[in-house]
């Protein structure tokens, strides 16, 4: 086989159909967040802002989370040299894991290096305890649930999306007496509609279904300490397992659950993603503890309302201009494109342009069709960048002829 020449033809598929990666290099700026600075190819610099970061809050810059890293990386050098299970678990770690414990009101938590990883292992891991397990996924679930579930090699079933009836149903046709558990979101991030909690916590109770929800994009943004949405409707105590992550709105990195003392110590033992994973850094530890006690508080409360607030005025002013937003009362503001070049094109006009970064998202991470820019304003975007963004999208859309009839077409 002529493996470059099969390299080459992937690679062009992507490039044809408007859908090739590219990774903008910027250097963010302590302090002044959500400023850049952009890296050109040529080797040249532009000041940028950012506009499509998960670091929701500005959390990744904030004093106390600087300030805990700094404490622990002098205290105790770099990396964590080990797995969990040997010489890997140090003090910043078994501190991180009962703040989030506390933050979830669960009796344990359990680190992991990613969010993508704490889905993954555990899902694939949970047939392992509980032989005959069925596991119902919501269609819209994230790529890190659907390889969990994939890999386990247990029984599934794929239920439309926030379909509870679809769900209820395709409970009703299995084995009454067969173990279940439900794997949603509470917010999904392409389109930022919630999850219904609610309703499925109803449905669980009522067949003996266990519950696990990936919070990764609601922790730190929502309920009174930053739970999540699942604490925001008082349905936290329902969830049995709650997956989410340190690199979103806590600004630092890793992911975990939080769950029953038995829970976690039985996915502990017998996930290979936990065991065989050198742990976190003692440093990023340190600093993602800070940042979820910082964000319990009122202050971190302050934040949040900030955040809302310049979402809900972005929603309005894009609305105003008639562009199709998605908008399902989240903090995430998706506009749609529908087309994979069009949306690439508005990226790239967007950064050079205006210096604005905003991200294309396109096939895989969204079906065909469509494709989007996805906006995440933060409490640490002011007036006059927001007013610069409203203005850039009105004169690029127009310019590209990209009205609502042409989008849907």
């Amino acid at each position: 086989m002529n493996f470059d020449a099969a390299l080459d033809t992937a690679l062009s598929r992507l490039h044809d159909e408007g859908r090739y990666r590219t990774f903008i290099e910027i250097a963010r700026e302590k302090g002044h967040f959500p400023h850049a600075v952009w890296t050109k190819a040529d080797g040249s610099k532009k000041d940028i802002t950012v506009w499509c970061g998960n670091d929701y809050l500005g959390m990744g810059q904030h004093p106390a989370v600087l300030g805990a890293m700094h404490e622990a990386l002098e205290a105790t050098g770099a990396g964590s040299g080990g797995t969990r299970n040997i010489s890997g678990t140090t003090v910043y770690h078994k501190q991180l894991e009962a703040e989030i414990a506390d933050l979830h009101g669960k009796e344990a938590a359990l680190l992991f290096t990613s969010a993508y990883i704490a889905n993954d292992a555990t899902l694939s891991t949970l047939p392992k305890l509980f032989p005959g397990l069925i596991i119902y996924s919501d269609a819209l679930n994230h790529a890190s649930m659907i390889e969990g579930v994939r890999r386990n090699g247990g029984a599934k079933r794929i239920f439309r999306h926030n379909d509870v009836a679809h769900l209820r149903a395709l409970i009703a046709a299995d084995d009454p007496a067969a173990p279940k558990l439900i794997a949603f979101e509470s917010i999904y991030s392409m389109d930022g509609d919630f999850g219904p909690i609610k309703e499925i916590c109803d449905l669980a109770e009522e067949v003996g279904a266990l519950t696990y929800i990936d919070e990764v994009h609601a922790v730190g943004m929502y309920g009174p300490r930053g739970a999540g949405v699942a604490e925001r409707d008082n349905q936290m105590h329902r969830i049995d397992i709650i997956n989410a992550t340190l690199a979103k709105a806590y600004g630092v990195f890793g992911g975990y659950i939080a769950a029953s003392a038995k829970m976690v110590d039985a996915v502990r033992s017998y996930a290979p993603g936990f065991i065989f994973t050198t742990s976190l850094p003692p440093a990023v530890a340190a600093g993602a503890a800070a940042s979820i006690a910082f964000l319990k508080t009122a202050e971190g409360q302050k934040l949040r309302d900030a955040q809302q607030l310049h979402a809900r005025i972005l929603k309005m002013r894009l609305r105003g201009l008639g562009l199709p937003i998605i908008d399902h009362g989240s903090h995430i503001v998706p506009v749609h494109v529908g087309n994979p070049l069009h949306c690439k094109m508005l990226s790239d006009m967007l950064l050079e342009d205006h210096g604005i970064y905003a991200q294309p998202i396109n096939f895989p991470t969204v079906p065909r069709g469509t494709e989007r820019l996805r906006f995440t304003p933060s409490p640490v975007h002011d007036a006059g960048q927001i007013d610069g963004l409203v203005r850039a999208m009105d004169g690029l859309w127009r310019h590209c002829a990209l009205n609502r009839a042409e989008v849907v077409a």
